[in-house]
């Protein structure tokens, strides 16, 4: 199930096939023989011989070209099993920075050059200043086929993205904020099961954020963290909240045949764990020293796996004034409810700022659901300018209104 196998009508050159493996969560067991399971870290050699006019790209710290079209790779760093990963196709590279370099098929390689040249480097360079060093060597991303089913799989030193993201005008750059996040938060320090995915996901998302506002400022954050958050209420809707799912830490029951981690994967991790973080946050109430925070953790835990006890109790060990004070058992907020109860996030961030962005898309959409459609008025309104997120948050606004009136 982990290797899959393209036809040339899948790809976007329609020539040549392609293959790629996806390993998260359970997956890389049909690939070669591991322990596969989050909680063992290992490094890893591959020599990979492909057909002529056919390249292979790994998750690999090091790479090399021999004879007979063989490639050999080295990735010097303990990592997951989940993280090894394998792609062979007709795919070409461009530099995009120092340390970047965008891999696809020829025909989309020009587009992904354009699109990325010296934004990697950029959002690098702000997670460096935040987490602590990138510890990787390169940070190269590999356009798959349109066929490919995700966003994004943060496989380290090669992150595979969907082509979606060759929008023409650098708008959907920031998904590759979250994938780069990831390098310090699940890359580095991992969750020991996936029971505890939160762990990669909801600091990924606080990471994507931090750097998001370094880089576009907080309003176009906050906007993106309301889009999120509507996704998670969208997924509570429907399958109600107290659904076991909807917990932090989810019990994956061995049972009689086992679950597998993939089935449980939903919004939760993502945007309660997000909500999570930035509680912590809250508690210590001072950016500056939460941004240390996050960076001594990085760097005790890197290149380990751990579990949400070792996370909370080290930060209630960095804070030992909040320690003292028992924010672990406020009542309404414990640390345990967070993770053992199903539900809605206890605490909300405050997505304020996020307001002066979107109260033009309220009030075009407002224009757009009357009943007699004022078209001067829509027409004066120059979206040409808005961020993505300003357009999705004004669909979602239109959505809300539906159904709208015949005109």
């Amino acid at each position: 199930p982990q290797v899959c196998w393209l036809t040339p009508e899948q790809t976007a050159g329609k020539q040549k096939p392609f293959m790629y493996t996806q390993g998260q969560a359970v997956l890389n067991r049909s690939f070669f023989p591991c322990f596969d399971t989050p909680s063992v870290k290992c490094t890893y050699s591959a020599t990979v011989q492909v057909p002529e006019g056919f390249t292979a790209v790994m998750s690999a710290t090091s790479w090399e070209k021999q004879k007979d079209n063989t490639f050999v790779f080295k990735m010097s760093e303990p990592i997951p099993s989940y993280l090894i990963a394998l792609a062979v196709g007709d795919i070409v590279s461009a530099d995009v920075g120092p340390r970047s370099r965008v891999w696809a098929e020829p025909c989309l390689i020009e587009a992904a050059k354009k699109e990325y040249d010296g934004v990697i480097e950029e959002f690098l360079a702000v997670g460096e200043k935040l987490f602590g060093p990138y510890v990787w060597g390169r940070y190269d991303i590999l356009f798959m086929p349109p066929s490919f089913p995700f966003g994004g799989m943060e496989n380290p030193c090669l992150t595979f993205v969907t082509p979606c993201l060759l929008a023409g005008d650098r708008s959907l750059a920031d998904v590759i904020i979250h994938e780069i996040s990831h390098s310090w938060f699940g890359n580095l320090v991992t969750n020991a099961t996936w029971g505890e995915f939160w762990l990669n996901e909801g600091f990924t998302m606080y990471a994507q954020r931090r750097i998001s506002t370094e880089v576009y400022g907080l309003a176009y954050t906050c906007l993106e963290a309301a889009t999120g958050r509507a996704l998670l209420r969208q997924h509570m809707d429907n399958t109600g909240e107290d659904h076991p799912l909807n917990k932090l830490r989810v019990v994956i029951e061995p049972g009689l045949w086992g679950v597998n981690p993939d089935d449980t994967y939903n919004e939760t991790p993502y945007e309660k764990g997000y909500c999570f973080v930035s509680y912590l946050a809250h508690l210590v109430g001072d950016q500056t020293k939460f941004d240390a925070f996050l960076q001594a953790y990085v760097n005790r835990f890197k290149f380990q796996s751990i579990t949400a006890d070792d996370a909370l109790g080290f930060f209630l060990e960095y804070f030992p004034e909040l320690k003292e004070k028992g924010v672990d058992s406020i009542p309404g907020f414990e640390f345990d409810r967070w993770l053992n109860t199903p539900g809605w996030p206890p605490y909300l961030p405050d997505l304020s700022p996020g307001e002066q962005l979107m109260k033009p898309a309220d009030e075009l959409a407002e224009l757009w659901a009357a009943d007699s459609l004022d078209m001067e008025a829509i027409e004066a309104v120059d979206i040409m300018a808005w961020r993505t997120y300003q357009l999705v948050y004004f669909l979602d606004q239109v959505l809300q209104k539906s159904p709208l009136p015949a005109g």
